[in-house]
């Protein structure tokens, strides 16, 4: 997850460390800072919904460390709302055009 902004300079290098696919979803939401003060014509309001971008990469032959640290960098600005990255395994894939399952599911050669 993090701010739309991000998006371009982290698809590059997510391409370039070899990932083979990534979903992108436009989302709202807001983390231990309830959103951020915003003003409109002088008066103060709250903003409790962001717009973030959450991306969702599934990797086999990229190591997840690779990934995240390659993320981390692009990402980092040590200001508030760079962003989390979420780590957890997927069970199975199944590719629906062929049937093949795990690792050979998300492999893609014609």
């Amino acid at each position: 997850m993090t701010k739309p902004q991000r998006l371009e300079s982290l698809k590059v290098a997510m391409n370039e460390v070899g990932i083979t696919g990534m979903t992108v979803t436009n989302v709202m939401g807001f983390g231990m800072q309830k959103g951020n003060q915003a003003y409109y014509r002088g008066v103060e309001m709250d903003v409790n919904f962001l717009p973030k971008i959450k991306l969702e990469i599934v990797v086999c032959k990229v190591p997840v460390r690779t990934v995240v640290e390659t993320a981390k960098a692009v990402l980092y600005t040590g200001r508030i709302g760079d962003g989390k990255i979420f780590v957890y395994d997927v069970e199975n894939v199944v590719k629906v055009r062929t049937g093949e399952e795990g690792y050979d599911a998300l492999q893609d050669v014609e």
